[in-house]
């Protein structure tokens, strides 16, 4: 075995600047996935941890059409059908008809919702401050600015 002198790694000519990434960001996401779940269950003992997105979604953008946010979070519109149809059963969320088109339902959280969801989100915020308590703003501010254009990257 010699030493990669050229920045190459094992993978076929990947650099090992790729190879950093994919494990740092395989580390994260599967935090991220843990913490979804944990952040799932504070708002309800019996929220799935995939509709946490969704309630994310609409408490940052407001009612949306069950298309849109299908659309957002990347499911087909019978899993969105499910998410919704149990969320509304936990008292998260309620569906009202779309005045723009009466074929079309508008989701939007409930009162209960959006206390718990906005509870849960201010209390993982608290969570970064102390996590990154060490840093200085600059490079937190940097952190989110890359991880912004990462999640528009991976859009397209």
């Amino acid at each position: 075995m010699h030493e990669d002198t050229h920045g190459e790694g094992h993978g076929g000519g990947e650099s090992t600047e790729f190879l950093s990434l994919e494990r740092e960001l395989t580390v994260l996401l599967r935090r991220a996935r843990a913490n979804q779940g944990e952040m799932a269950r504070e708002v309800h003992p019996d929220l799935e941890s995939a509709a946490y997105g969704l309630l994310v979604r609409l408490e940052e953008c407001g009612r949306q059409r069950a298309t849109e946010l299908a659309a957002y979070i990347g499911v087909g519109k019978a899993t969105m059908s499910r998410q919704l149809r149990a969320l509304e059963q936990l008292g998260l969320v309620a569906r009202e008809p779309d005045p723009a088109d009466g074929r079309a339902w508008l989701v939007d959280l409930t009162e209960e919702g959006r206390t718990r969801v906005g509870r849960v989100r201010e209390a993982r915020r608290a969570r970064y401050v102390r996590n990154f308590s060490g840093w200085d703003r600059a490079e937190v501010a940097e952190l989110a600015r890359l991880l912004q254009q990462l999640n528009r990257g991976m859009e397209k």
